[in-house]
């Protein structure tokens, strides 16, 4: 009932604004890569579920959150879902998104602050499982470490298989008639918008 307590759990609400921000993104953007990042968090969550029902650990105040789905801990589920988007996200901005040799400074700087609000918003999220008594730490523990490997390899699997087959799945006709599109060999895919959209403003 405190004022922390309700700022936290406001913000652990956070998995649920990142997926309607998929959602929206993809309806919008029809991006064959963040299609996959959409399908990698769906994965995430569905290795989540089986892992709590494989170690069955309970909950640290199961009477005090009567309305929990699943009374089963063990790995923080919330602490898993930020901890694979924070992660991925850092290697999308780091190894997909290339900036050119001539590139600025402040066009470096950003993607700096975002890593570091992306890892300061996951730390939040799992801090406030323990604060508001829905896991241990050592369930946030493990959930964090759980979504950083799934992200590693969801996106080693992204690039490595799925990123090849992007412009062939593209050239499907149900892609062609949904619109669906693939951005994987444009390295700098805000610049390219930018550059396009205001070619075509003038």
């Amino acid at each position: 009932g405190d004022f922390s307590g309700q700022l936290l759990a406001y913000l652990s609400l956070g998995p649920t604004f990142i997926i309607v921000g998929f959602v929206t993104l993809i309806i919008f953007k029809r991006e064959l890569h963040t299609i996959s990042f959409l399908g990698g968090l769906a994965f995430n969550e569905g290795v989540n579920w089986l892992i709590k029902n494989v170690i069955r650990e309970p909950r640290p105040c199961e009477e005090a959150h009567s309305t929990v789905t699943t009374k089963y801990g063990m790995p923080s589920s919330h602490s898993q879902f930020m901890w694979f988007f924070s992660v991925y996200s850092f290697l999308f901005l780091y190894l997909r998104m290339h900036q050119t040799n001539n590139a600025r400074f402040l066009d470096l700087l950003w993607r700096h602050v975002l890593s570091i609000c992306l890892v300061t918003v996951a730390l939040l999220v799992s801090y406030s499982r323990v604060y508001l008594l829905y896991h241990t730490w050592s369930q946030v523990l493990y959930g964090g470490v759980a979504g950083s490997i799934m992200a590693i390899a969801w996106f080693a699997f992204t690039q490595e298989i799925l990123t090849p087959l992007f412009p062939r799945i593209a050239a499907w006709p149900i892609s062609e008639f949904f619109l669906i599109r693939d951005t994987s060999l444009i390295p700098n895919i805000l610049w390219f918008e930018y550059t396009v959209t205001r070619a075509e403003a003038r």
